[in-house]
């Protein structure tokens, strides 16, 4: 079973998926601002945070499965489910095996279309560097997924961001890369799945491209799409809004003090 945590008395329940080298700490400046009518579930990935490593690839599809052992368990009916880059992608493989589970799905800073040829080979060429150079991956690589014009301000954050990934053990990393590697296209998933669909992105975001996936969201009522001025990493760059945008399309709670 993976490992959880739960916090709020709520009677709405949100599912938070963390994404890639993070876990379930990354949620830590986002919680405080979500509404109190939520319980808050937030789960660690295979081989991230305190869940076991479960081989040498975490298909989203595996990893999906797990989670919603984790749902049964607490006998959970209907969730809200939300997951950042990667945790999207898990997300969208969770929609699609068990669609009658979910009363929301918010893709945060991820993407439901499929890597092309030029990111593959970027991942593939990765496994090499997480092998032999982890530490100089995370530290090269970390900083570039917040927004550019505010990296000094955000320098905290940044270290934040990779103490947690360098937390992350080598072997869950190998085998999520060689997930996302294999993730297939999800628009027509998209296009058929009901209930709110949110996706929230980053107009920086160096690790989703945001362009490409506004232009291909179908035009259904049932999808919002938001574009921050942030980088990849919404959750630490602009908790506050991320929340109230959250709250206000999952929940219709209207922000007291945000205006979109």
């Amino acid at each position: 079973m993976l490992h959880y945590e739960l916090s709020g008395k709520g009677k709405e329940n949100l599912v938070l998926l963390h994404g890639f080298m993070e876990n379930s700490d990354i949620w830590k400046f986002l919680e405080p601002h979500l509404s109190t009518k939520f319980k808050i579930i937030k789960i660690d990935l295979p081989g991230h945070g305190k869940s076991d490593n479960y081989g040498e690839i975490h298909s989203m599809e595996m990893m999906a499965i797990e989670v919603e052992k984790v749902i049964s368990e607490l006998n959970l009916e209907k969730i809200h489910l939300l997951g950042h880059s990667m945790g999207g992608y898990v997300s969208l493989a969770f929609a699609e095996l068990f669609p009658e589970k979910l009363k929301s799905l918010t893709l945060f800073f991820s993407t439901f279309l499929a890597d092309d040829e030029e990111k593959k080979d970027q991942r593939s060429k990765s496994l090499r560097i997480i092998k032999d150079a982890f530490k100089h991956y995370v530290n090269a690589g970390i900083p570039n997924l917040f927004n550019p014009n505010e990296k000094d301000i955000l320098e905290g954050k940044i270290n934040f961001a990779k103490e947690t990934a360098l937390s992350t053990d080598n072997s869950g990393v190998l085998a999520a890369v060689k997930g996302m590697i294999a993730r297939t296209d999800k628009l027509e998933l998209l296009k058929n799945l009901d209930g709110k669909i949110l996706v929230l992105t980053g107009k920086h975001d160096s690790a989703v491209n945001t362009e490409k996936t506004l232009k291909n969201i179908p035009e259904k009522t049932n999808i919002k799409s938001y574009v921050l001025d942030c980088g990849h990493m919404g959750q630490l760059e602009k908790p506050e809004i991320c929340a109230a945008i959250i709250n206000t399309e999952l929940l219709h709670d209207l922000p007291k003090y945000l205006v979109f």
